[in-house]
């Protein structure tokens, strides 16, 4: 096989069969997105996908990714704790192989994240759909926030592509947003956070807040006689 081969493009069309058969008969977990035109709708998995795009390392290769996933071609994709491993559709019949490593997030990082969580997250089901102040959301995706850098991502295709990141790497990416679309809470996973330190930070600074003023009277408190007050 020549080299203008290996890196041929194929069609839309030439990706959907190709990924059809290759899944055909096999225990795999494709990736779908819900709308193919922005492939992520959720909070975590736009969030995700802002992540990488606003990196020049990746630039030149995600939209090609993009095109793969919309395509179906990321046939297989399993997130655990801090990797990510995918199996995507290419010009073989047999779909490569996939490799992510995330580093976690340090552990001064983190603490300082929980310290400026305050009073911004209520609940798990708040923090699954991103319904948190624009404060944290920030936070979340500042640099040294909760998401990856390009130099705390390794990543490894079977492919013959030389480049530092091949389409199928950046197609395997994206499933992840498709993925956290799905399931916020393997961002935690991909992370290796524990959320329910996020929402006891909360929960703690409201108990906090309530004991200190335990001591103080309420200007709610009836003070005077309540027959007098309601005329019996």
């Amino acid at each position: 096989m020549t080299r203008q081969n290996y890196y041929s493009q194929m069609s839309v069309d030439e990706l959907v069969c190709a990924a059809a058969k290759a899944k055909k008969g096999k225990k795999y977990e494709p990736v779908q997105p819900i709308d193919r035109r922005k492939i992520c709708t959720s909070w975590w998995g736009q969030a995700w996908c802002r992540n990488m795009e606003m990196y020049s390392d990746y630039e030149n290769r995600l939209p090609r990714g993009k095109r793969y996933v919309r395509a179906g071609a990321v046939v297989d994709l399993k997130i655990e704790k801090g990797k990510a491993t995918a199996r995507v559709q290419g010009t073989r019949a047999k779909p490569y192989r996939v490799e992510i490593e995330i580093e976690p997030v340090s552990e001064k990082t983190k603490q300082e994240i929980l310290k400026r969580c305050e009073f911004g997250i209520h609940s798990l089901e708040c923090l699954a759909n991103g319904d948190f102040p624009n404060e944290l959301q920030d936070l979340f995706q500042m640099k040294n926030g909760l998401f990856p850098s390009p130099q705390q991502i390794h990543f490894h295709c079977s492919c013959p592509d030389w480049a530092y990141m091949c389409k199928h790497v950046a197609a395997a990416l994206y499933g992840i947003g498709v993925r956290l679309d799905e399931n916020p809470f393997l961002f935690f996973t991909l992370r290796d956070i524990d959320p329910h330190d996020l929402i006891e930070k909360t929960i703690g600074n409201k108990l906090e807040a309530m004991l200190k003023n335990a001591s103080r009277p309420s200007k709610r408190i009836l003070h005077e006689d309540p027959d007098d007050l309601f005329g019996l």
